[in-house]
């Protein structure tokens, strides 16, 4: 947690900066320290994740289970408990029902994806309304909070970011083979159904750890942008995956550190950092300067 103390340095810091101070003091501080370190984690797991959400269209999955996890929030408020604690299994619940019900009903899944989206919304809007006394906070979980990051964020990100690269890349012709063509990848006797869950409960996890950095409204963007723009810049797997998260990770650096230096949401400015990289990449593109 962050002290009363901290936050005071925490202000004068940014003032100092915002007026010509050296940089180099707002880096010296523990939580622009732990921020940084989150950020660079959360770049890595957005980048990684990113491609496959891209090519396998699940952008709005990604939507949908961020959505959610602005029950999980509250409920964690209401119950008096850190709502990390409460964020991550319900997100987890929510993005593993989301899936079955897809496979279960005849819907299209952008019907049950927008039913669902909407139901779970309302729901922690009218939790919201039951929250007592000063209710600003919930401003942070909508588009992030640099100060929001902790050490446990940080354990519970670098441990998911591991389990993430040993899953995907000891899978990794399986996953692209489940990308490109699922009906191949049944046929070869890859378990498509088991990738697919184990796909989910990554991005699940995913999705509600960057939460409290990025914020409920902009963090389907963190996981799209750098994919998409490392998508423009490369036609082999292996380097969209690579540019992918070295996009994500440097995004993140700069984001974070204008959002101390401005004292900007940090999910905005990392996010409007990977917009203009994605207008850059696309420039380049147009103009013929980058060969794919």
């Amino acid at each position: 947690m962050i002290s009363l103390n901290e936050l005071a340095h925490y202000h004068a810091s940014l003032l100092a900066v915002t007026d010509g101070g050296n940089l180099m003091e707002l880096l010296q501080f523990p939580f622009m320290q732990r921020a940084i370190a989150g950020g660079v984690l959360m770049g890595l797991l957005g980048g990684l994740l990113g491609c496959f959400v891209t090519l396998r269209q699940l952008s709005f999955f990604s939507h949908a289970v961020g959505h959610s996890a602005l029950v999980g929030i509250v409920l964690g408020v209401l119950l008096q408990l850190n709502p990390t604690w409460m964020l991550l299994p319900f997100t987890l619940a929510f993005g593993l029902a989301v899936l079955y019900l897809i496979d279960q009903t005849d819907l299209a899944s952008d019907n049950i994806l927008n039913v669902v989206l909407s139901g779970t919304l309302a729901v922690g809007i009218i939790l919201s309304g039951l929250i007592k006394g000063y209710r600003g906070g919930l401003m942070n979980v909508l588009f992030g909070d640099i100060l929001a990051i902790d050490q446990i964020d940080i354990v519970l990100t670098l441990m998911l970011v591991l389990s993430a690269a040993i899953y995907l890349l000891s899978t990794l012709q399986q996953q692209i083979l489940l990308t490109l063509n699922p009906a191949v990848a049944k046929v070869q006797g890859i378990p498509v159904q088991l990738h697919r869950y184990l796909f989910v409960v990554l991005l699940s996890l995913t999705v509600a750890l960057a939460t409290k950095a990025i914020g409920i409204l902009l963090v389907n963007a963190f996981l799209v942008i750098p994919a998409s723009a490392a998508k423009l810049l490369s036609n082999q797997f292996n380097r969209f995956l690579a540019l992918s998260a070295i996009i994500g990770i440097v995004s993140s650096i700069i984001g974070i550190l204008l959002s101390g230096i401005f004292n900007w949401a940090s999910g905005p400015s990392i996010v409007l950092v990977q917009f203009f990289v994605f207008l850059a990449v696309t420039g380049l593109i147009k103009l013929k300067i980058w060969a794919t």
